[in-house]
């Protein structure tokens, strides 16, 4: 069974195999859930999605109509998911337990020191770039998205995929420049 092929489980799993769900989910599972910790910076948030992710392929494995691969599928669900997230959480009223968990954004010695490593600063110039820049970047570089792909998940047009990839591949050279950091990748 950990040879079938993607589309074979999505089949299996229409017709309730449960065997069929645990293994998609195995391979799928991680992806999907860094793709939502990125979109929501939240790590519970994210494996709340990450599972109604996998609910909905169990509820709508029957509605899957191959037009792309089981990831993008996946990952349209999980970005579909954190967005409405990240509006319900927006509209709650912030609790006084909520307020207390924020973390003080000044920077301490030991913060200090670690921003001067690369991959932190790598990160903050990511977290600079704007949500439509940061997605493309996440989708082609971390998930090793195709620009078909990642227009498929994000519901644009592949043109403008690439224009985004653009523009945000040349802020983030300015971003990393103004950090100190010539080139960004080893």
């Amino acid at each position: 069974m950990h040879t079938e092929s993607d589309e074979d489980l999505v089949k299996r799993i229409a017709s309730a195999d449960r065997l069929a769900m645990k293994v998609l989910f195995s391979r799928h599972q991680t992806r999907v859930y860094r793709f939502a910790l990125r979109l929501l910076r939240d790590e519970t948030m994210a494996e709340d999605v990450t599972g109604d992710v996998f609910m909905d392929l169990w509820r709508q494995a029957d509605r899957f109509e191959a037009r792309s691969s089981v990831t993008t599928w996946l990952l349209t669900i999980a970005r579909n998911k954190s967005y409405s997230a990240l509006r319900k959480r927006r509209d709650a009223a912030l609790d006084d337990e909520f307020a207390e968990s924020i973390e003080d954004d000044g920077d301490d010695p030991e913060i200090v020191l670690q921003k001067q490593d690369k991959g932190l600063a790598i990160r903050a110039c990511l977290n600079q770039l704007s949500r439509e820049h940061r997605e493309v970047i996440d989708l082609v570089y971390y998930h090793e998205g195709s620009v078909e792909e990642v227009a498929k998940i994000v519901g644009i047009p592949e043109n403008t995929v690439k224009t985004r990839l653009f523009h945000a591949r040349k802020k983030l050279g300015e971003l990393l420049k103004a950090a100190g950091i010539d080139r960004g990748w080893p």
